[in-house]
């Protein structure tokens, strides 16, 4: 091949001139998308190891890359090549590079995935540049990349082509690799911490552990329907009362039927973790130190950005009780209320629409919900929630309407729910039951006991504090990111022709 341009006679379409490209490629070299080539370091691995070299500065160190072309300048003279680490610029030049390798430079596209051996220099205006002499075509493109420096603009098709807005836009890739070293960090810190990882199943014959509208599917071999996990909270119980380990967590996918919106995805990532002999105050304090190392591993401080928002992860965090935030905000004391009716009748006069039957504490969290929740900016523990909507937590000593349990709140947002569990099998029991005639109420027939999980139960689980982190929400906040989509690579999206 010689530089002489074989492109004369090429489409003037895009697509078209890469599938001629492709056609002459085969042609002249043969295999365009070869297994095996072996390059020597990375790009910031070079970068690393030269960064002392001098401006105008020519070495004798023979090294291989590999990347994507990013831009190409001087009919290919001088191209940026970028993989996961970094760029790197080639340089092809006639007294450099041999024209066997020259020849290769007008069938190359921005987008081409190549791999060059050559020379390390570095130019006289500092730039770290490999002297080609050697250029092997490893992905022939047939797509043109989106623009690189307007980045990709339209929302869409950056959620429903990831991969292109990875490729162009810095900030997501940026993000998605905080994403990364994120969960690594929480699963590095429970495991520090004592606590000992499992994986319970996704799909479950009975769905439990949350109130949540489950996907359905069906097992042909078993006949038998079954559920995609909503919650993994009564499995990991079942380890607890195993007693494989007094600390159990899971970082679990779930699944959830329910509404999409930038903090919903149907399917989500979530920490539940298990800590027997422990109370939710102690639950507590595990939550501020998960939060100072994880903003510490990302950002290098407690304190960080979060659109107009200065937030701070330095605990203690404060504690506030639902029905004193609840009084505060309205000035209804829900402890001094004795019927449900007369809760309701206080939420009417408050302004506030409510269910005509709803219970006390369904009254109490709705209007926590509608005047408190939002006002939480900063990381704060909610305590003491209703028992009505707590079937799984124990009483407070002394007020049996409410229950140890604590939500973690921050930016108007719930990041974490927490209880001292439940462990009377009796009581617990009861409490499932009315659950479940709750759900056949609400018109969900298929709802029903987890006869398995009561064994368990009846077989006597430790006292324990249980946690359960929304991972996205949480990555949310440390990324600085508004939309729940924005942190999940491929979320949940309407086919393009709905």
């Amino acid at each position: 091949m010689t530089d002489k341009t074989e492109n004369s006679g090429l489409s003037s379409d895009a697509t078209e001139v890469r599938a001629q490209k492709l056609k002459h490629l085969r042609e002249q070299i043969g295999d365009v998308y070869p297994a095996h080539f072996h390059r020597t370091m990375t790009n910031a691995e070079l970068a690393e190891k030269y960064q002392d070299l001098a401006p105008d500065t020519e070495t004798q160190d023979l090294v291989t890359v590999a990347g994507r072309v990013y831009s190409s300048r001087n009919s290919g003279m001088f191209m940026d090549i970028h993989d996961a680490s970094g760029k790197i610029q080639v340089f092809s030049h006639k007294d450099t590079t041999p024209e066997e390798a020259r020849g290769l430079l007008p069938m190359i596209d921005l987008g081409d995935v190549i791999g060059v051996t050559g020379l390390v220099r570095r130019t006289k205006r500092g730039e770290l540049t490999i002297n080609a002499q050697q250029i092997t075509m490893l992905t022939k493109s047939l797509l043109p990349m989106p623009e690189k420096y307007h980045g990709l603009a339209d929302i869409e098709t950056r959620y429903r082509k990831r991969y292109l807005d990875i490729m162009v836009n810095e900030e997501s890739k940026l993000r998605f690799q905080q994403r990364s070293r994120i969960v690594s960090s929480l699963r590095r810190f429970l495991e520090d911490e004592g606590f000992m990882e499992v994986e319970t199943p996704m799909l479950q014959p009975i769905y439990g552990g949350a109130t949540a509208e489950p996907f359905k599917t069906h097992h042909n071999t078993l006949k038998l329907d079954m559920y995609l996990r909503i919650a993994p909270e009564l499995y990991l119980k079942r380890v607890l009362v195993s007693g494989l380990t007094d600390k159990v967590f899971e970082i679990n996918r779930n699944f959830r039927n329910e509404g999409v919106s930038t903090r919903h995805n149907p399917e989500f990532t979530m920490m539940e973790c298990y800590w027997a002999y422990a109370d939710y105050e102690d639950v507590m304090g595990l939550v501020e130190r998960m939060f100072e190392t994880l903003a510490l591993a990302v950002h290098g401080t407690t304190e960080f950005e979060f659109g107009d928002k200065q937030l701070s992860f330095k605990g203690p965090f404060p504690r506030v009780s639902m029905p004193a935030a609840v009084k505060d905000a309205t000035g209804i004391d829900f402890l001094a209320i004795k019927s449900d009716e007369e809760a309701r009748q206080a939420a009417r006069d408050a302004g506030v629409e409510i269910e005509k039957d709803a219970t006390w504490g369904e009254v109490l969290a709705f209007l926590f919900e509608e005047k408190v929740e939002a006002t939480l900016i900063q990381p704060a523990h909610v305590i003491h929630f209703p028992k009505d909507i707590s079937p799984f937590a124990k009483e407070v000593p002394g007020e049996p309407r409410l229950v140890e349990r604590f939500e973690t709140y921050c930016n108007g947002w719930e990041i974490g729910n927490a209880f001292s569990e439940l462990n009377d099998p009796v009581e617990q029991r009861a409490r499932m039951v009315e659950q479940m005639e709750q759900a056949h109420a609400r018109g969900e027939k298929e709802k029903t006991l987890d006869e398995d999980f009561l064994d368990a139960m009846d077989q006597g689980m430790p006292p324990a504090g249980g946690l359960g982190i929304g991972v996205d929400r949480l990555i949310m906040l440390l990324t600085n990111s508004p939309s729940i989509r924005d942190i999940i690579l491929f979320p949940a999206r309407r086919h393009k022709s709905d």
